[in-house]
């Protein structure tokens, strides 16, 4: 019990809230810009363009097959061989972007195949546009089916930046083995805390997807 009072005076728990602020900070930048990168991509599988839906599939099924902590060594470490400077946290959330992008567009691929079809047919002959058939009444109910899939890659998004630790981005996990690696008594503890630290942000996370699909459900 001494150990576990030591381990966490406010010196350590502040550092600790450091790196946590780092996970937060990489997990929301990598959750708005994944989302956006794989309701496009999604929505081009769906429409089945010509040739295009068939590479960006075939790039899709590439990225999900891959193991996320290559793609994190290729986005810190490849990029600079192409000319592109990164560092640790752009090269993190690149990294997240592709991959979780990739996850999102088969989730929402499915997501509208999901919706009755004759709700576009519906649409289409009271005169809208496929865009704004597809804009005000498939995307609205196939988001609301989408919404416990989001949530599952949501919450692993943030799980998954721990994968960064490898390449020292400063986040929750990077510096909780500092902390031990100072005092190898304080590695439970520290392992404890963080633990404790990851259930409450993926907790609220769910808290908030709850709650829109109730408003949803409305």
């Amino acid at each position: 019990m001494e150990t576990f009072i030591h381990a966490y005076s406010w010196v350590d728990i502040r550092f600790l809230l450091q790196g946590l602020w780092v996970t937060i900070y990489v997990s929301l930048i990598s959750i708005a810009l994944s989302f956006v990168v794989g309701l496009i991509l999604g929505l081009v599988r769906y429409m089945k363009i010509k040739y295009l839906s068939a590479i960006v599939g075939f790039i899709i099924d590439i990225i999900r097959n891959l193991p996320l902590l290559l793609i994190i060594f290729f986005t810190y470490f490849g990029l600079p061989q192409l000319g592109i400077v990164t560092n640790p946290t752009t090269a993190s959330i690149a990294a997240l972007v592709i991959f979780e992008g990739a996850m999102l567009a088969e989730i929402v691929r499915s997501g509208i195949g999901s919706v009755d079809p004759g709700q576009m047919e519906g649409a289409r002959s009271n005169g809208m546009t496929y865009g704004q058939a597809m804009y005000h009444v498939v995307m609205p109910q196939a988001l609301h089916n989408m919404i416990p899939a989001l949530l599952s890659q949501f919450v692993s998004l943030v799980k998954d930046t721990s994968l960064a630790t490898i390449i020292v981005l400063p986040e929750l996990l990077y510096h909780a083995q500092i902390i031990y690696s100072q005092n190898t008594t304080y590695l439970i503890p520290m392992y404890v805390i963080i633990a404790i630290m990851y259930f409450i942000v993926c907790f609220c996370l769910s808290q908030v997807a709850n709650y829109l699909q109730k408003k949803y459900n409305n």
